[in-house]
């Protein structure tokens, strides 16, 4: 199992920049792949961006291309979502996520979540 603190999120204006944090612990060895998600009120939880553990690639959303940057840290099991030029529309609860897959963009294929950071952007 690997446990996952997110960290980073706040009331932020449109137009601002925001790095969230996600912090693994636990079977950290076993993280094939991170990813980061969102949850808008009422809507369902949607792929942000992934990143392979050992460097080897990234994938996002086209929503999330151009103004989002997955990276990470594994010396450290750290995992970073970088958001520019923030929008209202960027509101939303930001969950990290693990998976022993490769490659994977689906909700379903990811085994452990943490408890959300809550990113809300003021216009």
């Amino acid at each position: 199992q690997v446990q996952l603190v997110e960290s980073g999120g706040g009331l932020v204006q449109a137009g601002d920049s925001l790095k969230l944090s996600c912090v693994a612990s636990g079977r950290t060895f076993s993280i094939v792949t991170m990813g980061w998600f969102r949850q808008a009120p009422g809507k369902e939880r949607e792929f942000v961006a992934a990143i392979r553990w050992n460097g080897l690639g990234t994938s996002y959303a086209d929503s999330a291309k151009g103004r989002f940057t997955i990276s990470r840290n594994n010396v450290n099991n750290m995992g970073y979502l970088q958001i520019n030029n923030l929008k209202p529309e960027d509101t939303s609860v930001y969950y990290c996520a693990t998976s022993k897959r490769p490659y994977v963009v689906r909700r379903d294929d990811y085994d452990n979540w943490g408890q959300g950071t809550q990113v809300t952007v003021s216009s």
